[in-house]
């Protein structure tokens, strides 16, 4: 019998998302099969302290008490067996764990792991530059401004200015850098707009203020590395103002139709662009790329894309690829395979100069 693979889950972290990314592990850790895999677990504190644990099961006070280790630097002889892994799957959402900086450490370490690499996921998680780069690439992106803290310290009424000549009502105004919908505001009228900006403020130096599109909520995962596959589409049908934070984790309420009912070419389109912006970023290993399907016109904006989406029990990235006939346990089978696939790329790269 095959002795089962070892496997980390890297989970907690700094950011906003903290509680997310442990719901997101203890869904990935009881969909995993024992047989294959012998887990391991880190436990990333809200200060950034690692800690070993024995499983992200575990109610968070006994998570924090955890033995702390350090991860690096990485070097066989020194390195306890039990802290090292064939594979490590960074279930971390946000900055300092979806922004290329986890990535760029398991790369030092020279190590597998699950999802993209340093650049995809800095992209990625930057909503301003990943917009940026899919309008020049002529990939339908909904209309939006970037705006800098200090530029609204020092001129924060003449913003508001351009802001007001720039946009209708309701706009959104979201940090760049923050994922499950933290700190997004939708805004209806002049007299907000400027608690939504200081609230933006709170979780990032840089903000986007975003044309609110009336229409629909689709969402599309992708999978795969060079030759990436598009699941079936899915909607999401919010119970607030829109898909917020409280809506995603904490109410349930939202409502998801799955496969989206949409007619035969809007779904190919909206799987191919999502494919589409899953390349412009060279992303690999798995995304999530989320659309708004305008009312009147069926005109398909590109919103953002996830390169660790949420992977709790209801989250729609592990939902649709359930749907297109891929259920979690398989789903993680694959994304561990792609992850040595893309390891076993680099060094074959590597060796070659």
């Amino acid at each position: 019998m095959r002795k089962p693979l070892s496997l980390c889950l890297i989970f907690g972290g700094r950011s906003a998302e903290h509680d997310v990314s442990i719901t997101s592990a203890r869904a990935i850790y009881r969909h995993l099969n024992k047989n294959k895999y012998s887990i391991r677990s880190i436990y990333i504190t809200r200060k950034g302290n690692w800690k070993r644990v024995n499983s992200p099961l575990a109610p968070v006070q006994e998570l924090k008490k955890g033995q702390a280790f350090s991860f690096l630097p990485w070097s066989p002889a020194r390195q306890r067996s039990e802290l090292k892994a064939e594979v490590y799957f960074p279930v971390l959402h946000g900055p300092y764990g979806e922004d290329g900086t986890i990535q760029g450490l398991l790369e030092m370490a020279d190590v597998p792991y699950v999802g993209s690499h340093v650049l995809a996921s800095a992209v990625g998680m930057d909503k301003a530059i990943f917009k940026n780069l899919l309008s020049h690439l002529g990939l339908p992106v909904t209309p939006y401004l970037v705006i800098y803290e200090e530029d609204y310290k020092k001129e924060g009424s003449k913003l508001i200015r351009k802001i007001n000549a720039s946009f209708d009502y309701p706009l959104f105004i979201k940090p760049a850098n923050m994922g499950s919908s933290v700190g997004i505001s939708k805004v209806k009228k002049r007299t907000v707009l400027s608690e939504a900006l200081k609230l933006a403020f709170r979780y990032d130096h840089k903000i986007l203020v975003e044309k609110g599109i009336a229409g629909r909520e689709i969402e599309c995962s992708v999978l795969g590395n060079d030759r990436p596959e598009a699941s079936l589409p899915g909607e999401v049908i919010p119970y607030r103002e829109f898909y917020d934070y409280a809506d995603k984790y904490l109410e349930g309420k939202t409502r998801f139709v799955i496969p989206a009912v949409l007619p035969a070419d809007l779904t190919e389109k909206i799987r191919q662009l999502a494919l589409a912006a899953f390349q412009a970023i060279d992303a690999c290993g798995l995304a999530r790329v989320d659309f708004f399907l305008e009312n009147k016109t069926d005109v398909i904006y590109i919103n953002e894309i996830n390169t660790m989406p949420g992977f709790t029990e209801i989250s729609m990235y592990p939902k649709l690829w359930e749907a297109s006939g891929l259920n979690f346990s398989q789903l993680l089978d694959r994304l561990i395979e792609l992850a040595f696939e893309q390891h076993n790329r680099k060094k074959r790269c590597l060796e070659r100069k």
